[in-house]
């Protein structure tokens, strides 16, 4: 029963860390470090974007998810009458091996949702200060998008429930036959102690202030005033009209149909 258990959370782990979500926002958060890095070494929202990716370069290397397909792999699946024969289990050094990257992994992950709340913060501070409004429109959108597919794919609460299952079966392994790997260090019993902070009350609290902030500032409507009834119809009209001497101007240089070809 508890390999069945412990197989599924590794399952369910395993798809919220390789999920989409995380990898494309890691890659567009690379594509804008390049773009600004000549320009804007010593502009603050840069240097707290900067510490993010260090987060999430920390979170791939580690292989987090490699071990966990190999966790899978050692787990032998089980057919309902075969619930009460003996069985192969994972090894002690394998289980602590993996636990020990689980907390690593919980402690990193807390830290990026911090830093991205962090550089959230500084984003939208310098955007109402009308600083390099691009990057700062950027980044704000990205951080945002980064921290909210952590939180709403409940990438944390995966990992500390799967860290209670390890440590059961880690538990009981030793208890079976010692061999500890990892010496000097005691696993906690409860992952929350090891953090330090209760998951879900610091994640309401950082989405409190990241959205009275965006509330207090209301930062778009300051960049981008709404334009007077008479100016936005004028800009309109001469658009409409650019628009159409453009298209006269074009059947008149290139008289041909669409389908022919064109030397």
């Amino acid at each position: 029963r508890l390999l069945s258990v412990l197989r599924r959370r590794c399952d369910i782990a395993g798809k919220r860390l390789s999920g989409p979500g995380l990898a494309a926002e890691g890659r567009v958060l690379r594509a804008v470090l390049y773009v600004y890095h000549s320009r804007l070494l010593r502009h603050r929202p840069y240097l707290a974007l900067q510490q993010v990716e260090q987060c999430l370069k920390r979170l791939w290397k580690m292989n987090l998810l490699g071990s966990l397909e190999t966790l899978v792999e050692l787990i032998p699946k089980k057919n309902a009458s075969e619930a009460h024969a003996e069985c192969l289990v994972p090894s002690q050094p394998m289980l602590e091996t993996v636990a020990l990257k689980v907390l690593g992994g919980c402690k990193l992950i807390l830290r990026l949702l911090d830093c991205c709340c962090k550089a959230f913060l500084l984003s939208v501070k310098h955007l109402c200060s009308k600083e390099f409004i691009l990057l700062n429109t950027v980044a704000s959108g990205l951080l945002s998008r980064l921290w909210f597919v952590i939180q709403y794919r409940c990438v944390l609460q995966t990992l500390t429930s799967l860290y209670g299952a390890l440590w059961t079966m880690l538990h009981l392994v030793s208890e079976t036959q010692q061999m500890p790997y990892i010496k000097g260090f005691t696993f906690p019993s409860d992952i929350g102690d090891f953090l330090g902070v209760n998951i879900s009350s610091e994640a309401k609290k950082q989405k409190a202030k990241m959205l009275t902030t965006k509330k207090s500032t209301s930062w778009m409507k300051k960049l981008f005033p709404a334009m007077p009834e008479a100016v936005s119809k004028v800009g309109k009209k001469r658009k409409s009209e650019t628009s159409t001497s453009a298209m006269k101007n074009h059947s008149i240089l290139c008289p041909m149909d669409i389908g022919e070809t064109v030397v």
